[in-house]
């Protein structure tokens, strides 16, 4: 007799139904399981070692973990370091001592290792040492900043990348060649596709899911682009606003903003803005390579950095967004000089090593007369009434202190005509000098 009230009937996600069975059905990373390659040689070697896996999300690190144990036939533990503790950890050395003495080799997987803390991570050592399992850490996060020195030295870094556009590609045609069968794309559907998966595996299998629902809803056994752009909200781009595509998008912005392109300093902020990131954070940005890589070869880039944050705040998204672009394409534009920057990271870092050293007595403020008495003030001279404006050959350093001369302008923009200045001031100096 049937069941009046079966268990309901669990239906895997697609991205583990299609998940890869041998390590040549895996799609991307070619520079590790090429080969030849050092991933296809550790899996060929039949000696598993302990390593961390590090990328993007949707790029295959739970992946190779799981067909590293199934290639050497290793008992496969998983932890997330999102939801595990130390608690847990202790359970997986249980379960992997009685593995050991059954004679089975054990592989722990630990996803997004970079959330453990040191302690945590410092529970795997002992066990790891021993060769009790084989540690396989997985980690969007830089591994040198993030995984503590003692473990990392005892793991092998493996750096894998985010899926090529024909690699997804792939991914779509073989889905729905099989688990999707009934689904149908013209090209532009894939292409858009492809493009809001943004280099992820798993993005692009969630997506053909969600597709795969609302086409079986309306009926429909092909769709087209329209259908795809109405049926999935909008897909905003992988940003990782604590981790390192973060900072490496940034770094790419401001090495664009330095080079003098606009047209990439232009991608770089609609692409983190399109992102998700902060756009006052983007124009304080602004505002730092406005001073670092400009500088007084341009002061008004300055002005224009502050008044974009201003207008930011007083538009709000999206009207205030244009004056961030037309501020990043200003300072793409504008002559570029570090010199400032440079002399103030000297003058820093003299500073840091240096006596305090007392200010001169004519440089010295004498308001009574007790202070003037002492000689405060005393043959300094105004430079306004000395001709030119410049008292030459005063000395407006400590005593003893050498001229470091730490500013030195550039022949750019308005730096130019600043050198020069400089120049002829120096040269009245050394005249008052021969005098």
């Amino acid at each position: 007799m049937s069941d009046l009230f079966p268990a309901p009937f669990a239906v895997a996600p697609l991205a583990e139904a299609v998940r890869p069975l041998t390590l040549d059905e895996v799609i991307g990373q070619a520079h590790l399981l090429g080969p030849g390659k050092p991933l296809r040689l550790a899996f060929e070697s039949g000696k598993p070692h302990s390593m961390i896996l590090w990328g993007p999300p949707g790029v295959g690190k739970t992946t190779l973990a799981r067909l590293m144990a199934t290639s050497f036939e290793s008992e496969f533990i998983a932890l997330s370091a999102v939801f595990s503790g130390v608690k847990d950890i202790k359970a997986a050395v249980v379960e992997a001592q009685a593995s050991a003495a059954r004679g089975r080799r054990t592989i722990l997987f630990v996803d997004e290792v970079h959330r453990f803390n040191k302690a945590q991570q410092d529970a795997f050592l002992p066990f790891v040492e021993q060769g009790l399992f084989t540690f396989i850490g997985a980690t969007t996060e830089n591994p040198s900043f993030e995984v503590n020195g003692a473990l990392l030295s005892r793991a092998a870094v493996y750096v894998l990348q985010s899926l090529s556009a024909e690699e997804l590609g792939v991914l779509v045609d073989r889905t729905l060649g099989t688990a999707l069968s009934g689904l149908e794309m013209d090209a532009d559907a894939r292409a858009s596709v492809v493009g809001l998966a943004d280099g992820d595996a798993r993005r692009l299998l969630n997506l053909l899911e969600i597709l795969q629902t609302a086409a079986a809803g309306a009926g429909l056994a092909k769709i087209d682009r329209a259908f795809v752009e109405n049926a999935v909200a909008r897909n905003l781009r992988r940003f990782d606003k604590g981790g390192d595509a973060f900072y490496d998008q940034i770094s790419a912005l401001h090495k664009s903003v330095r080079g003098s392109d606009p047209d990439a300093a232009l991608y770089w902020l609609v692409r983190m803005l399109d992102g998700g990131a902060d756009a006052l954070y983007m124009g304080r940005r602004m505002v730092r390579m406005a001073s670092e890589d400009i500088g007084l070869a341009d002061p008004r880039a300055l002005r224009m950095a502050l008044d974009a944050c201003e207008t930011y705040e007083r538009l709000g998204s999206p009207e205030g967004e244009l004056a961030l672009a037309q501020c990043v394409i200003y300072l793409a534009c504008a002559a570029k000089s570090n010199a400032a920057y440079v002399a103030y990271n000297q003058a820093r870092s003299f500073i840091g090593k240096d006596e305090s050293r007392p200010v001169p007595p004519h440089l010295r403020n004498a308001p009574t007369k007790l202070m003037k008495e002492m000689g405060f003030g005393k043959e300094y001279r105004y430079a306004h009434d000395e001709p030119e404006g410049y008292a030459a050959g005063e000395n407006y350093f400590p005593d003893g202190m050498a001229r470091p001369d730490w500013y030195q302008p550039t022949d750019r923009g308005l730096e130019a005509r600043i050198a020069e200045k400089l120049s002829r001031l120096r040269e009245l100096d050394r005249r008052s000098r021969g005098k």
